[in-house]
């Protein structure tokens, strides 16, 4: 009997929270700051969020191909899957972007020869480092830390895991976590169906806390306070650039002052409009923001799980409000929150395996492959290298074909002279007339007609064709040597042109 209450007494205390702590001087609620500034750019931010550009699409994509069978897939399964891959365009065009971690290949066995995709060596070397990490008992032991901690966070401790898919990406969740991980922590949390716990879909699916933990209740603020021994003001830091005034200046300084709730305690007790309850709520999302692999995320997936805890309004203002603790950037077509805290010069201020591995996906794709001791490819930061080495082409190819016009130009001119030579005295006056009308009927092999009278070229597309005609002499300087022969006999036809041509006027004048 003795053993049956003590069990009932710990079961019943299994989500105990620990007292609240009361503070004496939260008896005058001061008011928000409501000013506006400016927003100033954060290069070196804004960076580490577009450095991660169709980062997400493209391991999306790969755990598709990974889940086959046949560990490849043909380019309309693909297409028919592309919104919930959320592929930023074509399949086809993506995979193509992106030749050294997908390979395009024609099976023989298909009936219409429909391309297919899979991994290449490199892409699947990767993923075998990612299961290994994935499987590791530390990182799951991570993993359920970070759901816990969000747990706990949670007024009622529960969370729909149609939230948990929107951060799964941030929480460094695997695509299994569901069958992977919830099992095999049961005195963590568990799965129920709640319909009543629905939230924006059909999924009545929701995560559970099972156990308090009291190690895991403590937030990183109060962890590196307690080291130091100093007060709880946050770290602050803003983008260069950045105006404050004094009124603003004064206002944060007041308000760091101010005692600092945990985010895992109740704070129903203070005023939604007051600095204290922006604090708690600052801490809230610093302890979020700390949960996550990256230290960031995109600003929707915080205002869902605001909306959850019913604070969707304040996380916006605070996220207003501060923007020395947390900087919104614009890039990749989205806003995306990132704790300033979390990076030093554009890069995590602490390492993390799996963002190591993230960094090697992103390496991979800007690799450039070679066929043939040629490069195919360059991707991301090498596609505009690409488009001037493509242009390079473009002039070489219309400087050949100058030439070769410039060349057919010289034989009409030839055939013409002879022409002219024969023609009487009384002729010459209208020498210009006849020379003009032969020149429109010279052909050239490319389909143009090449004898029709051009004016000079202007100073800027002499130099334009000077550096085509230097870049074209490096790589081919046999073909070169070979034009300027051609270019040279061209000038002594000009100049037995013009000798003649003075001779017959010679005589019309005599």
């Amino acid at each position: 009997m003795t053993m049956r209450r003590i069990i009932l007494f710990s079961s019943s205390n299994r989500l105990q929270q620990p007292p609240r702590k009361q503070y004496n001087n939260l008896n005058h609620l001061r008011t928000l700051f409501e000013g506006t500034f400016k927003a100033v750019r954060d290069r070196g931010l804004d960076h580490a969020v577009e450095r991660e550009k169709h980062l997400k699409p493209l391991i999306s994509l790969k755990n598709l191909i990974k889940r086959e069978p046949s560990k490849s897939l043909p380019i309309s399964i693909i297409t028919q899957n592309k919104e919930s891959l959320q592929l930023p365009f074509r399949p086809i065009e993506f995979t193509r972007k992106y030749p050294s971690v997908f390979h395009e290949f024609l099976p023989v066995a298909a009936a219409l020869n429909a391309p297919h995709i899979r991994l290449t060596p490199q892409a699947l070397s990767i993923d075998s480092d990612e299961q290994l990490l994935y499987q590791s008992d530390g990182y799951k032991e991570q993993i359920a830390n970070r759901l816990l901690k969000l747990l706990m966070i949670s007024r009622i401790h529960k969370i729909p895991l149609s939230i948990i898919e929107h951060l799964k990406w941030d929480l460094g969740l695997p695509h299994d976590y569901l069958h992977g991980v919830i099992p095999e922590f049961p005195d963590y949390f568990r799965v129920v169906h709640e319909k009543s716990r629905a939230f924006r879909n059909d999924d009545d699916r929701v995560l559970e806390l099972v156990c308090w933990s009291n190690e895991l209740a403590v937030s990183v603020m109060e962890k590196k306070n307690k080291k130091k021994g100093s007060d709880f003001e946050f770290p602050v830091q803003f983008s260069t650039g950045f105006e404050m005034d004094r009124s603003y200046q004064r206002w944060l300084s007041q308000w760091q002052k101010l005692p600092y709730v945990s985010p895992y305690e109740n704070a129903a007790h203070l005023s939604a409009s007051s600095d204290e309850s922006d604090r708690w709520v600052v801490g809230v999302l610093h302890e979020i923001l700390h949960v996550l692999v990256p230290k960031k995320t995109e600003k929707d997936n915080l205002l869902i799980l605001g909306d959850w805890l019913g604070l969707r309004s304040r996380f916006k203002r605070a996220l207003l409000k501060h923007p020395g603790i947390f900087y919104l950037s614009s890039k990749i077509g989205t806003q995306t929150v990132v704790l300033r805290e979390g990076y030093k010069r554009g890069s995590l201020a602490e390492r993390h395996p799996f963002m190591d591995l993230r960094s090697q996906y992103i390496h991979l794709m800007n690799t450039t492959i070679k066929e043939d001791g040629k490069d195919v490819k360059v991707v991301l930061a090498k596609i505009n290298q690409d488009e001037s080495n493509d242009k390079d082409l473009e002039e070489d190819d219309r400087e050949i074909r100058g030439d070769m016009d410039e060349s057919f130009e010289a034989e009409a001119e030839d055939a013409n002279e002879d022409a002219f030579e024969g023609e009487d005295d009384s002729e010459d006056d209208n020498e210009e007339q006849p020379r003009r009308v032969n020149f429109k009927t010279a052909q050239s092999s490319w389909g143009r007609v090449v004898g029709r009278v051009k004016p000079v070229r202007d100073s800027k597309r002499e130099r334009s064709a000077g550096r085509s005609t230097q870049k074209f002499r490096e790589r081919n300087p046999s073909e070169a040597s070979r034009r300027l022969q051609i270019r040279g006999r061209n000038k002594d036809v000009e100049s037995s042109v013009q000798r003649s041509r003075s001779k017959s006027r010679g005589k019309v004048i005599t």
